[in-house]
């Protein structure tokens, strides 16, 4: 597929210190943009990165009709860049969408826009070890229409940014707390499966109140009984507990993270037992206390692996693993990272290579 270009006439690259980056605060020179209206997706276009112009009656701004995607992309050698698992991303976007009401995008013209964007703005992915190019692909209502109904216009835009860790403490173990107050994340039937603007609104409070505490996110619970755990703000979360690997089964309130599904095909291939199930957060606290609970971890696109180093619920404090790295999440750390920057085979079928 052939994508409408414009080049940038001057790049930003030379302002920017790659040596002390901060999560999504530095963009790219270029950015995808395609529009629906009258009942199609228009030419899509490749075009320097700058400020969208809006009206006030958005219909996004007042009804949160908005989904995103949250992929990196690595460098491998001056010819070679690496995507990791794009069309699950692809089709996670569009289940999203589903949800929203959004009008749906085919992988072609995905894929295409975002190779023309990685080979204009190669430069800017990092080439320090941990650091990568975040790519956000985002959908959003466009109508100029204040009423409660799905928008008869939308906006893709596909933007990148260099990035380092995510978390301040890169690949060290963080803490978790559950959510004070009595605040949940999602429920079933509601958007909690989605990637979806507003979910990520009504955690920003709870998740402010963990960190005054000294946490480093929110572990969450389920809304209706606030027993089950689900997930992390932004991470999905794994249990070793008695030799199997342990995760919050896909309920519809749980992201299907990307990260998620690529250590349970690790796992599986590599033969320790996996279990998608329900958990308590009172099992989880037993099996600390009985000595069962060996490792706990988040995973997602953002953070890769974060080991877990403590778990705070109801007053009540359970360390894991004496503050260390557990085998298990660094395993699973080395063999993606190790796939997505190329120095590990991909027997998966995991990566997608952008020639340039």
């Amino acid at each position: 597929m052939t994508i409408k270009t414009t080049r940038a006439t001057d790049s930003r690259i030379s302002e920017v210190d790659f040596e002390m980056l901060e999560f999504g605060r530095t963009f790219s020179d270029h950015m995808f943009e395609m529009v629906w209206q009258n009942g199609a997706w228009n030419e899509p276009q490749v075009k320097p990165y700058g400020p969208v112009t809006i009206s006030p009656s958005l219909n996004a701004l007042h009804y949160g009709q908005s989904v995103f995607e949250g992929m990196k992309a690595y460098y491998v050698d001056e010819n070679t860049i690496h995507l990791f698992r794009p069309r699950d991303h692809h089709d996670r976007l569009n289940a999203s969408s589903r949800r929203l009401c959004i009008p749906e995008t085919d992988y072609e013209t995905f894929i295409s826009g975002l190779e023309e964007l990685l080979k204009l703005d190669a430069a800017w992915i990092p080439r320090q070890k941990g650091h990568a190019l975040y790519v956000r692909p985002f959908v959003f209502a466009s109508e100029e229409y204040i009423a409660a109904v799905e928008s008869s216009r939308y906006h893709f835009y596909i933007i990148t940014c260099p990035v380092a860790a995510y978390y301040k403490e890169g690949f060290s173990p963080i803490s978790l707390t559950t959510p004070s107050q009595g605040y949940v994340r999602a429920v079933r039937g509601g958007t909690g499966e989605a990637k979806t603007a507003g979910n990520y609104a009504a955690s920003f409070l709870p998740a402010r109140l963990a960190r005054d505490q000294g946490y480093t996110q929110v572990l969450w619970l389920d809304a209706n009984e606030q027993r089950y755990v689900e997930e992390v703000g932004t991470m999905n979360i794994f249990f070793k507990i008695d030799g199997k690997l342990v995760t919050p089964e896909l309920s519809g309130s749980v992201l299907s993270g990307i990260t998620r599904r690529s250590i349970l095909e690790i796992a599986r291939r590599e033969g320790m037992p996996v279990e998608e199930r329900r958990i308590t957060i009172d099992e989880v606290f037993e099996a600390s206390h009985q000595g069962r609970l060996e490792e706990v971890f988040g995973a997602g696109t953002a953070a890769v692996i974060a080991p877990v180093r403590l778990i705070h619920h109801n007053g009540e404090k359970i360390e894991i693993g004496n503050g260390s790295i557990g085998p298990v999440a660094q395993s699973m750390f080395n063999t993606i990272t190790g796939i997505q920057n190329g120095t590990v085979e991909d027997t998966y079928g995991w990566t997608h290579a952008v020639n340039l």
